[in-house]
This record gives structure tokens, sequence and C-alpha cells, in this order.
């Protein structure tokens, strides 16, 4: 079965592989390996598809049956059964890496090597790893990302949780309120035993107990004039959850000024809205949907 399947796919030497890889970009590397092998190292670009998911998998990882395939493994078997399994269910142009990512080694072509998550990190965001859309190099991502999110509480609280239990590397936390008891029905990252204590504090040893790999800076002192930019430049997304037009006018004019995105949310009762501004992609900034602040009388608390 395995001479059959070999004579029937065309076949591609590494080298070759590497020109497509480096050429316009058109190729579609499929990596069929175990996870324990893709985790050694694998070619650039290559997506992982496990020969014993192929089937199950395939829908979603290679929509396209008529993209320039190439398939291997470790040394050219599994890749051949692969490529003919590819063929058989209707994808066009399917061949296969001669020798495997054996080969690819010994002719000294480059190799990433994934990051090694701890087995905790791998129980924790096992749920992501198994996301197509996500998957371990999405994981990284995440774990490299930073967001700044300016207000601990309706809106704050929500984002701050979900953003340290996805794993985001580093969040930055700003505000300057205490916690109150008639918080707590909504601000869900305070706790009635952290009442008085500084928001942005309180939000901080919260996420310390959710997610140990999540790196928090706090503020205690209100944005203004004198450290917004300082605050805002060191990281990668703003997140607004304040409550007040001032600071977001002042989070807003600093986001341009430092071509950050800047998200926002608004909320009055059972209404709320949320937006993504991002000047430096050409999209518009918040001043250009509301040029200035409505009178102080106008706006309900």
């Amino acid at each position: 079965m395995l001479r059959e399947a070999k004579k029937g796919v065309p076949a591609l030497e590494p080298t070759e592989v590497s020109r497509l890889i480096d050429g316009d970009g058109a190729v579609t590397v499929v990596d069929v390996r175990e996870a324990e092998e893709w985790r050694g190292g694998h070619l650039p670009s290559a997506i992982h598809l496990p020969r014993g998911f192929l089937e199950l998998q395939v829908d979603d990882k290679l929509p396209d049956k008529t993209a320039q395939i190439v398939v291997y493994c470790a040394g050219g078997n599994r890749s051949a059964l692969a490529a003919k399994t590819l063929s058989g269910l209707g994808y066009e142009n399917v061949r296969q890496m001669i020798g495997g990512i054996t080969a690819w080694k010994a002719a000294d072509l480059q190799i990433v090597s994934p990051v090694q998550w701890t087995p905790a990190q791998r129980d924790r965001y096992s749920r992501h790893f198994v996301l197509p859309e996500v998957g371990e190099a999405g994981q990284m991502k995440i774990a490299e990302a930073s967001v700044l999110v300016v207000g601990a509480g309706g809106l704050g609280s929500p984002a701050l949780y979900y953003l340290a239990a996805a794993g985001v590397g580093r969040i930055g936390i700003v505000d300057d309120d205490n916690v109150e008891e008639n918080n707590l029905q909504r601000q869900i990252i305070h706790s009635t035993a952290r009442i008085g204590t500084n928001k942005a504090k309180s939000a901080e040893a919260t996420i310390a107990q959710l997610n140990p790999d999540v790196a928090v800076t706090s503020w205690t002192k209100r944005l203004g004039e004198d450290n917004v930019d300082d605050v805002v430049e060191g990281f990668d997304v703003v997140i607004d959850a304040t409550d007040n037009f001032a600071t977001r006018y002042l989070l807003n004019d600093a986001a341009v000024r430092h071509s950050k995105p800047y998200i926002y949310g608004s909320i009055y009762r059972f209404e709320g809205y949320a937006s993504v501004f991002w000047p430096a992609k050409g999209g518009p900034c918040y001043r250009c949907l509301h040029p200035e602040a409505p009178p102080e009388h106008l706006a309900p608390t």
C-alpha cells in the first residue's frame, strides 16, 4: 500500500520545498506527524495536521482544494499515505516531500522550534490549543501581547478577567478609585474582602490568583496629561473602560499619537456599545465620531 501511495503522489526534494516556501508564499506545507514530533521542530509556516486526525480536521485546516499543498512527516512514509488520502478527498495539487523532516535537517534548512509549554500551561490552555483558529502559535501571540485597561469597574472587570484567563502576557491596570460595597453586584473582579482597597490593586490580586502566567503593572493615580503618554506607550492595545469623557478623549489622543489600537465600551442601564479605533491602519479615531464632549449636564451618570 505504501509503495502504491508513493507511486501515485508527485514528490519534491527538500530544497525544492524550501524554494517554494521562500517564493511567492502560494504553497501550503502540512506536517502530518504527531504532536510531540511537531513540538520538536517543524518547517517554517507549516500547518500541523496529524495523520490520525486528517479526515476529521482537513476541512477546517485546508478549506481550498485547489491550493498547492506539500505534505511531510519524519521520513516520508506517513506523508505519502496522507497525500494519497488528500488526493482521494478531492485536493487537486498535492505533493509529498522526499525523506521528510529528516532529509530537511540533513540539507541544513531552517527549522522552527515551537515554545516549550510547561505541563501546567498545556493543561491550562488546552482548549485554545485544539482550536484551529488559535492553536499553539496563536496562544504564543496572546502570551507575547500586552494590553492596557484603564478603569477596573463595571466595564474593566470582565475585560481584565478574560484577558488574564486567556493568558495575555502583560496587563496594565489604571484606576485611582477604591472598591465600595455597591460596586460588587457588577464589578466581578473585586470581592467583599477588598472593600476599601484600591481597584487597580484589587484587580491585580485577583489576576494573580487566576493566572500566575500574567505579569501585571498597576497605577493607582488618575491619568492626566503629565503621565498618559508614558503609560500608553508601553502597551500593544489600549482598552478604555472609563466612565468620564475627559479621560476618554485623553486616552484617544494618546492612542493616536502612539499609533495604538484604541478599544472602548460605553454603557447606560440596559444600553451599551463597543468600538475599535485604529488610525494607524487608515481608520478613524474617537474624535472623528464625537469631535467634542457633550456638556456636563447632558451626560447621564
